[in-house]
């Protein structure tokens, strides 16, 4: 009994993030929305509504009498959180964190950013440690404004980027919780071009950048 409500529980949750990736990705109406999930137009309709009551969805009336649909702040919050918990219930979500950390470290030594801070303690914080010694960076410090500001992983550990006491490059968003929040704040204090983001965050950092210019 409980593994079938296991079962329902984690398609209900991929139900709502393959919605919510849609939704982000452009999908404006409710029959593309279920032509890319595959699922039924009614079954679309159903959680669309669930989402725009929970506040992650929100709808403006188009030409024609037609519905857009966009992420809130929160829908985009929510659609990390899913993406990281569906991906670390699979052996996947280290190869796939391993990869995408080796990508933004690759991108880092690029634009010459060697000492880097991560914003996050999380098991996505611990692999991107792991990784940048075999990729040429170093990871000085982390920060999280929940953190108790004891060592992770042996990284000095701060609650705000005003405790930093050392100098660094970029920064790196390893908040799996509120990643959007993380990338708005950062990007904030100094600038896009410093602060970057695995893919599997899903916060589309490069389109953003891109997009200003």
């Amino acid at each position: 009994m409980d593994r079938a409500l296991s079962k329902e529980s984690d398609e209900d949750g991929r139900i709502v993030l393959n919605l919510l990736n849609s939704v982000d990705d452009g999908a404006r109406s409710q029959r593309r929305i279920a032509e890319e999930l595959g699922i039924a137009l009614g079954l679309v309709n159903a959680y669309l509504k669930r989402c725009i009551k929970k506040g992650l969805v929100k709808v403006s009336e188009a030409p024609a009498r037609r519905y857009a649909y966009y992420l809130t702040p929160q829908g985009f919050a929510e659609k990390s959180r899913l993406t990281v918990e569906y991906l670390s219930s699979s052996f996947s979500f280290f190869r796939q964190a391993k990869a995408d950390c080796a990508r933004v470290f690759q991108s880092a030594r690029e634009q010459n950013f060697q000492n880097l801070v991560l914003c996050g303690k999380s098991d996505l914080a611990e692999i991107a440690i792991l990784s940048a010694v075999d990729c040429g960076v170093s990871i000085v410090a982390i920060v999280d404004q929940n953190a108790n500001e004891m060592p992770f992983v042996g990284k000095q550990v701060v609650s705000s980027y005003d405790r930093l006491t050392v100098p660094f490059d970029a920064v790196i968003i390893t908040d799996v919780v509120d990643a959007r929040r993380a990338y708005d704040e950062a990007a904030r204090l100094y600038g896009r071009d410093r602060v970057l983001a695995p893919s599997l965050l899903g916060l589309n950092v490069s389109e953003r950048r891109d997009a200003e210019q």
